[in-house]
């Protein structure tokens, strides 16, 4: 990949990124619940899920997928009954026990890692839209005449590290300023329930948008 491409990809990565999406509000409900440092899992849990992206449209599966209303619709729907799922099992959710300490999350404390980078996974791979996102964009950056391996490398790599970085410094970072409401159980149920309506307003998008 030359210097110039490279150079037109980095600031598309990272409006792409910027893009409010279910990605993003995993992560701030992660940063809520189990706090800034942690919500990182969530974070790679969603890269292994771009990763896995990319090397779908890579290997030509990509256009199977967009080409199959059926299978496009099957994954689509199962990816918005994901996030109906995410976001009631969080409309529901009780303050933890001492939700009035500063320190106390919103939901249930001391998730584990592999947990969080599970359910970061099926959120953004859950997702249809991606594959054929990726299939619009990925070509505009790869140049068939060149050695492919280290351009999809360098791309994903990107791709890759400017979402993380805009995921954990952003999203959560700002997630970080809700949690004086956090104190309250009161205030906890409220942004349980913001972020349970949110994502299924997401996956409400997710079905009807075409």
């Amino acid at each position: 990949m030359t210097l110039s491409v490279w150079l037109s990809l980095l600031p598309a990565s990272v409006l792409i990124s910027f893009t409010p999406g279910a990605g993003a509000i995993n992560t701030m409900t992660n940063s809520l619940n189990e706090g800034f440092r942690r919500s990182i899992w969530g974070i790679v849990g969603q890269q292994v899920a771009l990763v896995i992206h990319i090397a779908i449209v890579a290997a030509g599966v990509g256009l199977v997928v967009a080409n199959s209303p059926m299978l496009f619709d099957a994954i689509r729907y199962a990816g918005a009954a994901y996030l109906v799922y995410l976001g009631a099992r969080m409309f529901l959710a009780r303050p933890a026990d001492g939700a009035d300490d500063a320190a106390a999350p919103a939901g249930p404390a001391g998730e584990p890692a592999l947990s969080m980078v599970r359910r970061g996974v099926w959120v953004n791979l859950l997702n249809p839209k991606a594959v054929v996102f990726f299939l619009a964009f990925t070509p505009q950056f790869i140049r068939p005449g060149a050695p492919l391996l280290p351009q999809y490398a360098a791309f994903t790599a990107t791709i890759v590290v400017v979402d993380i970085l805009v995921m954990w410094l952003f999203f959560a970072a700002a997630a970080k300023g809700f949690r004086r409401f956090t104190r309250s159980p009161r205030g906890a149920v409220v942004l349980n329930r913001v972020f349970g309506t949110l994502f299924v307003l997401v996956a409400v998008l997710l079905v009807l948008a075409e």
